[in-house]
Order: C-alpha cells, then structure tokens, then sequence
C-alpha cells in the first residue's frame, strides 16, 4: 500500500520553525512520511515569512520552486496572512490553499483533503520530543504567539495577533518531554518572552504537583530544574527582567539576553512606538553586569529609519560604543507593506541607509573583536554543533545557533553532536573563537 509522503520547506524565524514542527510531529503521527525531494512527495507544504520584502521575495520565489518541481503546494505562514492570502493567490493562484500562522489544524484539514491519511494515529510513530527541524541536541520552545506593541515598522500583530501565552503546565511538559529525548540546550522564542502571561494576568497553573505562574521569572525558574542550557530570546527590557538576571548569575539559566533595542535616539524611538529611554538602558545594563558579570547581550537595531538624521545615527554609535554589546545585528529600513512607519516624512535613500549600516557594523565589529581577544587563555564549556574533516564547530554559552559565532576545535577524535567538551582558547576573529581541547 503506497505511503503518502508530504514534502516540507521551512522558511522564517525560529517561531515559524516550531509552527513547522507541530504540523510535521502531526504529519508523522498520522502515518504520513516526510519526502525529502520535491518529487518524492505526493504534495509540498511551505511554511513563509512575510515580514520584509526580502523575506516575502524568498517566500514567493519559494512557492514557485515548489509549484514548478512538484505542482501540488499547500502554503502556511506569515505571509499566508498578508491581504488575506491573497498575495500569494495572485501571484500562484495555483496553489491548493493558503493559510496564516500558527494554523496546523488547519493546515492538516487542507491534506487531509488532497492527500488523505493512510490510518489513524499511533503515537508510536513519533518521538518522544516530536519531529524537530534543529538538530537533536537543541530545540526552541515557543512560549506565545503575537504581540501586544504596535511598533511602527512592524507588522506581526496583523499576521500573528495580539499577545496569546501558551499554558504553562504545556510549556513546561513540552520542555520536559525534550529534555527527556535527549534536548541540551532550549532557546525560548516568541514575539515578546518579557510579555508571557500578561493576557492571562499571570494566571497560576500547576507543574510536577506545584503552583507555578505564567511569568516569565517563573518560567525560568522551572525550566532552569532540567539541568539543561536554557536561553532566552526576544526580551523586552521590561523592569521584571531585572528578576532573572540573579538566575543567570546562579547558573540555573545561560547568562545570554538577546534584546532588540532597535535604536538609541529618544526621538527615532518615539517614532518606532518603542517603549525605551537609552540612559536607562546604560544605567540597567551596567546593573546587569554588576550581578551577573559573565552577562552576553545580544541586540538588533534598525538605521535608515524614517527622519533618521545623521544626529540621530550618531547618538545610536555613541550608545553602541559605551554599551560595549556582546552580539549586535544591524538591518536597513525595510517598507513593508502595511507598516505604519511608511507613512512618516523624510524617508531615507537607500545609499545612505547602506552606509550607515556599514559604519554601524565597522564600530560593533571592533567592540566584537575587542571582547573575543579578551577570551584568549580562558577555559569554556561548549557545546559541539557539528562535525567535519577540519575538526568540530562548537558554540559557548554566548553564542546562540545560526545567529553569533562559533568556536572552532581542531581535534573531534571521538566526538559526536551535542557532546560538551572543555577547550581553551588561543585565538580569535571579529566573531568567532578558536580553542584547543583540554583532555
């Protein structure tokens, strides 16, 4: 009896991930098999982001890889809800349906309707912490869904929703349930980790027999019982988030915050609808690291903002220089349709955009290199992502996948995926690190 097999393209952030995961867990569950080729597949599922234009472009052209190679696509995601779908329908009107984000049930009927499911379920099928598109040693843990900021230059809130938190008994067993599949490291997403449980006012739910908040110190506190790496990502700098820096000094979480400042111009910030003041946030960073001093802070900011002034650039390099981040990211002004933020006065020009983003990334690039060489000679645990006939690629603690550095370890003898190893560091780059084992 043929197997149906579904064809799966993941595109977008980690959230989107863990959306592809849950409908790929329910794929597997269902007796359908996972097709690695386009035509190997009975249909083709994409999962778009349609956040930038970029982004929306790789989307596009992605569908239309899929449409041409196989001709039977379901489309999911972000950009699913982009003028209600139809974006993607007048441009493939071919596809077979188009959904928003966070939709696997919806997604799963849409299959159910062009490739019906070989059997019912068998739990058997699928393993213990679900199907995972990241390799087995870490996984992100989507804690909510949407947004309640309306940030000018965003439009998540029109494609996800307001803020919706996840229960915390489900989070913490889906935690759990990873950690017991052999999950080392867990990076905790969502659009606004500070915001988790605002919409429910922090309702009290029950883990292991015990009341446990829907907050984010909470939160951590438990998570940090698994004895596993715990990293928090899209943090607001909401005052609460004080609570967690004296965990992170504990080692029950990493010591990592990624932020998104955005900018350090009170002015830009107001246009931005960003709730934040940049001497606060010099002050609290300064706290931060009086606490917890092995502090790694990641943050992005956006140039080229609308009304941008060279003023305005200059404040956010001074801010750059005296914070002294560990991680930083820098993006041009991107309109996207159905911003806010497009209908503001003085628009940047693309070639001035681009140049201050280079001169933002020359300043953030000697602060990296600066704090890397300071690394030479210390003794870090790090985790080993992969393996190859030069040796092994490894993160530390201050090193999120796919997005900050790595460390390089010429000897792998005996290593495998998701070992921690002891190294010492002896040389260093803008971004990466290179160690020796220490045996």
């Amino acid at each position: 009896m043929h197997i149906p097999r579904v064809g799966f393209v993941s595109l977008g952030c980690p959230k989107a991930l863990v959306d592809s995961e849950h409908i790929l867990t329910r794929l597997r569950a269902e007796g359908y098999e996972i097709a690695p080729s386009y035509e190997g597949a009975d249909l083709v599922v994409v999962n778009t982001c349609g956040f930038i234009d970029s982004a929306v472009a790789e989307s596009l052209d992605a569908i239309g890889e899929a449409l041409n190679e196989n001709g039977k696509v379901i489309v999911t995601g972000c950009l699913g809800a982009r003028q209600d779908g139809n974006m993607v329908r007048d441009i493939h009107p071919s596809v077979l349906a188009v959904t928003g984000p966070h939709a696997t049930t919806e997604v799963m009927d849409h299959i159910h309707q062009h490739l019906p499911k070989p059997h019912d379920p068998f739990t058997d099928l699928v393993p213990a912490g679900g199907v995972k598109l990241t390799p087995r040693h870490y996984a992100y843990l989507k804690i909510s869904e949407g947004c309640n900021h309306r940030c000018t230059f965003c439009i998540i809130p029109s494609l996800r929703g307001d803020l919706e938190s996840r229960p915390i008994h489900d989070v913490l067993k889906e935690a759990e349930a990873l950690a017991k599949a052999g999950v080392k490291e867990l990076l905790v997403v969502s659009q606004d980790t500070s915001a988790y449980g605002v919409d429910i006012k922090y309702r009290t739910g029950f883990w292991q027999g015990r009341p446990v908040k829907t907050r984010m110190t909470e939160l951590c506190e438990a998570l940090g019982k698994l004895g596993i790496w715990v990293r928090l990502h899209y943090v607001y700098p909401y005052p609460h988030v004080d609570e967690v820096i004296p965990l992170m000094a504990e080692g029950k979480i990493l010591p990592y915050l990624d932020i998104p400042f955005q900018h350090a111009s009170q002015r830009v910030l107001k246009a931005m609808k960003r709730p934040a003041n940049a001497d606060n946030v010099l002050q609290r960073i300064r706290r931060w690291r009086e606490i917890c001093p092995e502090l790694v802070i990641r943050s992005t900011f956006i140039v080229g903002f609308p009304g941008e002034t060279e003023e305005d650039f200059a404040i956010l390099l001074d801010f750059l220089r005296e914070a002294e981040l560990d991680r930083v990211g820098c993006f041009t002004y991107s309109a996207v349709e159905g911003a806010t933020a497009n209908a503001l006065p003085n628009p940047v020009p693309e070639a001035v955009k681009e140049d201050r983003k280079a001169r933002f990334m020359a300043v953030q690039a000697e602060i990296s290199a600066k704090k890397l060489a300071a690394q030479i000679g210390k003794t870090l645990t790090v985790i080993v992502d992969e393996l190859d006939e030069e040796g092994a690629v490894c993160r530390s603690y201050a090193d999120a996948p796919e997005i900050d550095g790595v460390v390089f370890v010429a000897n792998s003898t005996g290593l495998k995926e998701g070992d921690f190893i002891q190294v010492q560091v002896v040389d260093s780059d803008d971004y990466d690190l290179w160690a020796e084992r220490i045996l």
